[in-house]
């Protein structure tokens, strides 16, 4: 057979590979646009951790520094530092996109792990705060108290709320599951942000300060500051998406 006569079933189908870079090309956009905006998200979620990281590694420094046993304020730092500011901010960072740890779970696992990490950091905040209380006379007469005050009442209220939220579905005859998931996360963002004021009230304290200086004191409430906005911002976003949409119905 001469050579030519297999020419035509060696030759390739410039149809075919027109269309795929067509597709390819189509899809470019989004794609890119989706990443530039996944890499800002993981990047804030990063940078909340590693300050979170600080913050509760050098109250517990704190707390730790005279060794066991532990009085009851040392016992109070500890168990609602650990509570809110990394228990709960965890709890919130799941559900965040681009949130490394949670990035590959699935939607039902990362809630799974909201409501766990949620109900354990509350568990130790609220632990925390009774041993305070039970420790002193007088309460709620300093702003740390005053807005721990309002921390406590919230988580408690965010619990109740957050089950009701979980089982909406079954619940949907006796309320509306919505406003219930609405109010979940409103309940969830006033706990987390009077929580983190709190513990910027606890750093200005004269018996922290003299320990850490004035000035790295100033320094772990803008590290507080800045992770609590990083933290909120997307249940923020939820909020008033699910208002505005509530609002039109």
């Amino acid at each position: 057979m001469p050579p030519n006569s297999m020419e035509p079933t060696m030759a390739p189908e410039p149809v075919t590979v027109t269309q795929n870079v067509k597709s390819a090309d189509q899809m470019a956009v989004p794609q890119e646009t989706n990443y530039y905006l996944y890499i800002l998200q993981s990047t804030l979620n990063l940078l909340a951790h590693v300050l979170i990281g600080v913050v509760v590694g050098i109250c517990l420094l704190f707390s730790l520094r005279g060794g066991l046993p532990l009085g009851a304020t040392f016992t109070h730092i500890i168990l609602c530092v650990i509570g809110y500011q990394l228990l709960m901010g965890q709890a919130i960072l799941t559900l965040a996109r681009g949130n490394g740890w949670a990035a590959k779970l699935r939607l039902v696992d990362k809630r799974r792990a909201h409501w766990i990490l949620q109900i354990m950091g509350s568990a130790l905040a609220l632990a925390g705060s009774l041993v305070k209380v039970l420790d002193k006379e007088v309460h709620w007469n300093t702003n740390h108290g005053r807005f721990a005050l309002v921390a406590i009442v919230f988580t408690v209220a965010s619990l109740v709320n957050g089950l009701t939220s979980l089982y909406a579905y079954e619940f949907r005859r006796i309320f509306n599951g919505n406003i219930s998931k609405l109010t979940h996360v409103c309940f969830g963002i006033v706990t987390f942000t009077t929580a983190s004021i709190t513990l910027c009230h606890g750093f200005d304290k004269n018996f922290f300060r003299i320990w850490a200086s004035d000035e790295f004191a100033n320094v772990l409430i803008a590290f507080t500051a800045v992770y609590t906005i990083i933290i909120i911002i997307n249940p923020f976003i939820t909020f008033c998406s699910k208002a505005s949409n509530a609002i039109r119905r």
